[in-house]
């Protein structure tokens, strides 16, 4: 009889990608100031597809910090810079690149996950040095005078490995492009059902509006878009009999609507989540496709203006995979509120075409009106 390996940690779904962001390309095969010309160049093209890149690197000289302190941070106007007598641990990397669609990486100096390869026979030897850091080359660049690639890299070749020449620029922001396109997260969807519904007295998720509990209603909505819909429940109310959808059960409790996101990004910490509340009667498809349609993945999340209120809506929300290390760091400074982080991030606001649609019934009055109104509109 085999026994269980004991399992010490807790096994969780880790975020893709390499040691610092989920999308990192590291430049390798060439002196450091041509690969700095070189991310210059993508990054200048990259940024008229509104992609936003960064690039890791590492001086070469060291510049001592006059300041007494151990940190300092400086507001310059149009950017800031920090500047710390500390080591980043790999842990901390990407959180200070955790805003960026991609990131460049000195590969003289690191390790990234994918490879751009200069071809040149000025850096050969130097580069078969280095072949332990090619994990995964998605791109070679032949320096004008190279007919081939080294004959030592045809290990790495592949038939999806894209070929440029370094003169080819246009070509090479295109097919950087195409690979980040390719690798936007997929969308699920969430139903949030945590709720006590104190005010209504009983569980808001399965009124009857519509010919169906609400609950359902909006799981159908939500999967004609969505590569999966779930079901989002505290633990104390997770009734899905018959139902085709599954349930996240909360496993950050006593949150609310905060616990039910965060518990889907630790299920799947990889996709988007669209995230609708349980009780909102008026919602129909155009409020989703509206939010899909303006979708802006470099954004920690897509959102509409609620008027009422004017501030976001975090309760009929795209969030993007980068929100579930934000939504993390506000909780651990004692905040649980889904709009408060909204308020302080960046993120794609819209208006609603019919504003009235975003409008939830949390009390027996409000679900009578509401009843009212969809029974004269139907």
């Amino acid at each position: 009889m085999q026994e269980n390996k004991h399992q010490k940690h807790a096994a969780i779904t880790k975020p893709v990608g390499g040691r610092f962001h989920r999308n990192e390309w590291t430049v390798i095969g060439a002196a450091c100031h041509q690969l700095d010309k070189f991310v210059e160049q993508m990054s200048n093209k990259l940024s008229d597809d509104t992609i936003s890149t960064g690039y890791l690197d590492m001086s070469h000289r060291s510049e001592d910090m006059k300041e007494e302190s151990a940190c300092r941070y400086e507001d310059k106007i149009d950017h800031w810079v920090l500047k710390a007598r500390a080591n980043l641990y790999e842990r901390d990397y990407r959180k200070y690149f955790n805003h960026l669609d991609l990131l460049f990486v000195n590969g003289n100096h690191y390790k990234g996950d994918q490879q751009i390869v200069f071809v040149t026979e000025k850096k050969k030897e130097s580069l078969q040095r280095k072949l332990d850091r090619l994990t995964n080359v998605r791109m070679f660049l032949l320096d004008n005078d190279q007919e081939a690639i080294h004959e030592y890299l045809n290990d790495f070749y592949s038939e999806n490995t894209a070929v440029f020449r370094l003169d080819e620029a246009d070509k090479i922001a295109s097919y950087i492009l195409e690979c980040h396109q390719a690798q936007l997260p997929r969308v699920k969807g969430l139903v949030l059902n945590g709720g006590k519904s104190q005010r209504m007295g009983f569980t808001k998720g399965d009124i009857n509006y519509h010919g169906k509990t609400q609950k359902e209603v909006e799981a159908d909505m939500l999967d004609k878009f969505c590569t999966k819909t779930y079901f989002s429940f505290s633990g104390e109310t997770n009734d899905i009999q018959n139902s085709s959808y599954e349930a996240i059960i909360d496993s950050f409790s006593g949150l609310g609507p905060y616990g039910g996101i965060l518990s889907a990004f630790r299920e799947d910490p990889n996709s988007a989540w669209l995230t609708l509340a349980c009780d909102l009667p008026y919602i129909d498809e155009s409020v989703i496709e509206q939010l899909i349609t303006h979708r802006n993945p470099s954004k920690l999340a897509t959102c509409f203006y609620n008027p009422e209120t004017d501030f976001p809506e975090p309760l009929i929300t795209l969030w993007e995979p980068r929100a579930y290390p934000v939504l993390l760091d506000f909780m651990s400074q004692g905040y649980s509120c889904p709009r408060k982080v909204l308020i302080n991030s960046d993120i794609e606001m819209i208006k609603m075409d019919e504003p009235v649609k975003m409008k939830n019934a949390n009390t027996p009055e409000e679900k009578s009106v509401a009843e009212a109104y969809i029974k004269s509109n139907s």
